[in-house]
């Protein structure tokens, strides 16, 4: 076969050159531009990392509001805590830290 006749040969109405610059073009469109597929990939993974991270805060949020209507329920239990984080004590005690 001449090579005149293969690269004259058309495919879905287009000749070889014509498939093979749409190709190209393709390929730049969808690994080269801004909205490419390895940069959606990457900020589907950060979408994901930062629900994550919402749901993670969201039930801190919940644990640390359960906390403090605990210690605003009462003074026994705000006393307990600070006695227990900060290290206070009443006028006749004594506090032993043992590590």
């Amino acid at each position: 076969m001449d090579i005149r006749k293969i690269f004259r040969k058309r495919l879905i109405g287009l000749s070889i050159y014509q498939l093979t610059t749409l190709a190209v073009l393709v390929a730049m469109l969808f690994f080269f531009s801004d909205s490419s597929l390895l940069k959606r990939l990457k900020y589907e993974n950060e979408i994901r990392d930062l629900k994550t991270q919402i749901e993670y805060y969201r039930n801190q949020t919940e644990v640390d509001r359960a906390k403090l209507n605990e210690l605003q329920s009462s003074l026994e239990n705000l006393e307990k805590y600070a006695r227990e984080n900060y290290l206070m004590k009443k006028d006749n005690e004594e506090v032993f830290i043992i590590e």
